[in-house]
């Protein structure tokens, strides 16, 4: 980049504006034409919370799609392959596995029981303590998350705009509210498809100019080549090691699939589908729409690289952090389209607002259902309930405003993202699965295994977070170079390189240099093992008649074969007491 480009950068003009409120516009009008069809709908809790469960199969796909790739995807991912290499894009590779675990394990036992919370199945199967443990844990990802979520659209805004990153996030807030609060899951969804298509837009259209721009794929791939940036298959077995084909593919697939097959924000989408073949089918297009959208991503990143490969923005001092690397860029090849801000910045902010309406919405389903609802003495009228749900949505986005303060202390979104999510995902994956594969356990065994495994992983999660804001954990990144640039920016790097090379840092304790991919496994595996303890020490659980419906498919035939095989033994023993009762009845006449 010459000082010529610099002073010529493009700002965020009235073409950039135009665009970036049409798509807010657009928003706020669907949620108030599901707002005005809703008063049609009978059942106003039902058509709140899943649609009437008459939806189709386009706009769910689309919106559990957009609901995946949030703004940390699209503004993260990017920069994770600039600053650490390709070896997290395999992760690709675990979203076809995690879509069949999800429709023929999970899934199935939801419809069966036919919810509207994924967290009342809890109850069914343990106990209302166990529910509410479970919605609490629900509620606190998501208020670890969506602050997260927020503030990667305010600091894409920020760097295009220069507008204040706190005064943007209140306008995402405001916005995302107004439609979550009036329209309910279908406005949600709408804007979520309509979302989805800007964002692939967006995406495509910087992939493809960025490589045009550059020289070709042949350029940007030898670029990212020569770097060592282009790694797939780092078969290292090491746990501390941050990302290797085991941890990005084994790891990232437990993470993924609590995000998908247990959470009450994507099974609430599933279970607004009319039955469950139309369920499976909207899975598996996510599968396929996921794997486009982060590759796409990805690459992104690698065309990112190949442009500021001999003057890197960061070391320069140009942008403050990794994660401002595409926009950035984006004002960088402003100037020649016309309105590509304005339709990148509505790409991010599209993201963030279906990932955050998805959030509020089943936020205020889950405090609703499980936690209001069973206090009531008696019955609540469908505007009573409808109205508590409303209120409930700007409760909480008005909280996760208050946290985007938080989240400029974090470390690089992508680590960030997964570290916070895997405190309540593993514990939470670890309750459900131990409830549909294990019949021995209990309510306790749930109870204290999840509790378990949520205290460690916290500890694990947060002490790593703090090691890396303070600078005690520092990741080995790829090299990059300034040689390219101009002597005035050159000036501004000083001596910066030398002072961090010969800073001396303490060794981390060891469970913080663990890879924060394998965090959700920990969850999982500490909830399930002293589940299945506690149940054995205070008493395993008893099937009973019809409890098959709560045990996953696979575990049904064996409930059968054992209740036949109780059944033959009942049948059997009282065979064995009719025959004693008429020896001991002969006996008594012949006397």
């Amino acid at each position: 980049m010459a000082d010529g480009e610099d002073a010529a950068r493009k700002t965020f003009d009235l073409i950039d504006s135009a665009v970036f409120v049409g798509m807010l516009g657009i928003s706020a009008i669907v949620g108030v034409y599901y707002a005005y069809e809703s008063r049609k709908n009978a059942d106003a809790v039902r058509e709140y919370l899943v649609g009437g469960q008459n939806m189709s199969i386009f706009p769910i796909s689309m919106s559990l799609i957009a609901s995946y790739i949030s703004g940390i995807s699209i503004l993260g991912l990017p920069a994770e392959m600039y600053v650490f290499g390709t070896q997290f894009w395999c992760g690709v590779i675990s979203d076809s596995f995690v879509s069949l675990t999800m429709a023929f394990v999970y899934l199935p036992v939801f419809y069966g029981l036919g919810i509207t919370s994924s967290y009342e199945y809890l109850k069914l199967r343990f106990n209302d303590a166990v529910r509410l443990m479970g919605s609490v844990i629900f509620l606190i990802k998501m208020l670890l998350y969506i602050p997260l979520v927020i503030y990667v659209p305010a600091l894409a805004f920020n760097q295009v705009t220069g507008i204040n990153l706190h005064a943007v996030a209140l306008l995402v807030c405001a916005v995302c509210i107004f439609y979550t609060t009036l329209g309910g899951l279908k406005a949600v969804v709408w804007t979520d498809a309509i979302q989805t298509i800007v964002i692939f837009g967006g995406v495509i259209i910087v992939a493809v100019y960025g490589t045009h721009r550059v020289g070709g794929i042949d350029l940007v791939w030898r670029r990212n080549r020569d770097t060592d940036r282009i790694e797939f298959f780092n078969m290292d077995p090491n746990p501390t090691t941050r990302h290797t084909f085991w941890s990005v593919v084994v790891g990232n697939y437990l993470n993924w699939l609590a995000s998908c097959s247990v959470n009450q924000a994507m099974v609430q989408r599933c279970l607004a589908m009319p039955n469950l073949k139309m369920a499976n089918a909207t899975i598996a297009i996510m599968a396929i729409g996921i794997i486009i959208i982060v590759s796409l991503c990805c690459y992104t990143g690698l065309v990112v690289f190949a442009a500021f490969h001999d003057c890197d923005p960061v070391k320069t001092k140009q942008i403050g952090k990794s994660d401002q690397l595409l926009p950035f860029y984006v004002m960088e090849l402003s100037t020649s389209i016309p309105g590509l801000p304005g339709l990148f910045v509505a790409c991010v902010f599209s993201a963030a607002l279906s990932t955050m309406s998805t959030g509020l919405n089943s936020m205020s389903g889950v405090i609703f259902e499980d936690m209001i609802k069973p206090w009531l003495r008696g019955p609540i009228s469908d505007t009573a309930a409808s109205r508590t749900m409303k209120a409930t949505v700007v409760v909480i986005g008005i909280v996760c405003m208050a946290l985007v303060f938080l989240v400029e202390k974090l470390g690089g979104l992508i680590q960030a993202g997964k570290s916070l999510s895997s405190i309540t995902a593993g514990p939470l994956l670890g309750m459900f699965t131990l409830g549909m594969f294990f019949p021995s356990a209990n309510s306790a065994g749930a109870m204290v295994g999840g509790l378990a495994g949520l205290a460690l992983v916290a500890w694990i999660s947060l002490g790593t977070q703090a090691a890396v804001s303070t600078g005690e954990i520092v990741f080995p990144a790829k090299p990059v170079s300034i040689e390219g640039c101009p002597e005035s920016i050159k000036n501004r790097v000083g001596n910066l390189t030398t002072i961090a090379d010969t800073a001396s840092r303490e060794q981390p304790f060891l469970l913080y240099r663990m890879s924060y991919l394998w965090y959700t496994w920990v969850g999982f595996l500490i909830a399930i093992s002293i589940g299945l303890l506690v149940s054995w020490i205070t008493g395993s659980n008893r099937c009973k008649p019809g409890d098959e419906k709560l045990y996953t498919p696979a575990v049904r035939p064996f409930l059968r074969s054992k209740a036949a095989t109780s059944g033959q033994r009942v049948r059997a023993f009282d065979k064995v007491s009719m025959e004693l009762g008429k020896i001991e009845m002969d006996a008594s006449r012949n006397q």
